[in-house]
């Protein structure tokens, strides 16, 4: 069956890469937006297996161009649709806190089910949700690790062997233990409190073990940068002497990066999950080797 990769203009470059690294060809995908604030969706190409390569920042307009271009692309021979989102949206809440409260983990999940064959994404932002399948009931879902093309890139730098990999809460733990052991480093998890959507305390249960040395804070998601301005404090507060941050998905607005700079942090780093000026490593070879058995022989050709 032909094969093709589907993006947005906005993610032309990663798509390109990614279709370049499977042997298949790249069509767009061209909105219009009509004065109502409807949108109009037109394929660049048809394919029988259609690769959509679409990072769902900005979700609810995403959300919409995702379905539109689900039923253009079925009309015109698609077998099978593979939902590419290396960043995946509204999976932070799988819990009603209140009765009355929208999950909008299952909400989407559902939609997205009923619209692809399959779902790619890389470290979605789960928390009580362990099995990403549970998400999308009736299709295939792969939740992808981005740590060892992060660790990969972080080796290269040859880290100054006293730096400290740092995340902000216990949640991050996991990931951060991994890394930390893959780069022979230490590493230390913030207790975080949180007073709303943008206040939090962060503390750290041996301060001593930071003071007069490196930091890299690592975070799957930044997006108001209220978290990781708050961990550099404390750590500046710990005596760190220079802090870096690495992020798997850059959501905060791309001129965040002066408030991270006039808090102390001398570099913010991404992965090319979003589009961002942080970006700093591809995560086109980890979907690549995801996606290889779509496209078939056509990724030898």
């Amino acid at each position: 069956m032909t094969a093709a990769v589907f993006t947005l203009a906005e993610t032309g470059t990663e798509a390109e890469a990614l279709a370049a690294a499977l042997g298949v060809p790249v069509f767009g995908l061209a909105l219009h937006r009509f004065p109502d604030g409807e949108i109009k969706l037109t394929l660049g190409g048809a394919a029988e297996v259609a690769l959509l390569h679409l990072p769902l920042d900005r979700p609810n307009d995403k959300l919409v161009a995702l379905a539109l271009a689900a039923e253009a692309l079925r009309r015109n021979g698609a077998r099978r649709i593979v939902l590419v989102a290396p960043y995946l949206c509204y999976m932070r809440q799988d819990v009603a806190f209140t009765p009355l409260e929208a999950v909008s983990q299952k909400a989407i999940g559902r939609l997205i089910a009923g619209l692809v064959d399959r779902v790619v994404t890389v470290d979605a932002h789960l928390h009580r949700t362990r099995d990403i399948g549970l998400v999308f009931p009736g299709i295939a879902a792969e939740n992808l690790a981005a740590m060892p093309v992060v660790a990969a890139a972080l080796a290269a730098d040859r880290l100054d062997p006293a730096t400290v990999i740092v995340g902000p809460d216990v949640e991050s733990e996991p990931l951060v233990s991994a890394l930390a052991d893959r780069l022979g480093l230490a590493h230390a998890v913030g207790r975080k409190t949180r007073h709303g959507d943008r206040a939090v305390e962060i503390a750290f249960a041996d301060p001593a073990a930071l003071a007069g040395r490196p930091a890299l804070v690592i975070d799957d998601v930044v997006a108001s940068g209220g978290t990781l301005v708050t961990v550099v404090e404390a750590l500046r507060a710990a005596g760190a002497t220079t802090v870096e941050a690495f992020v798997t998905h850059a959501l905060f607005p791309p001129d965040g990066t002066a408030r991270f700079a006039a808090a102390g942090i001398g570099r913010v780093r991404s992965t090319t999950s979003v589009p961002h000026p942080t970006n700093a490593v591809s995560l086109v070879p980890l979907l690549a080797e995801a996606l290889r058995v779509e496209v078939g022989e056509e990724a030898t050709s």
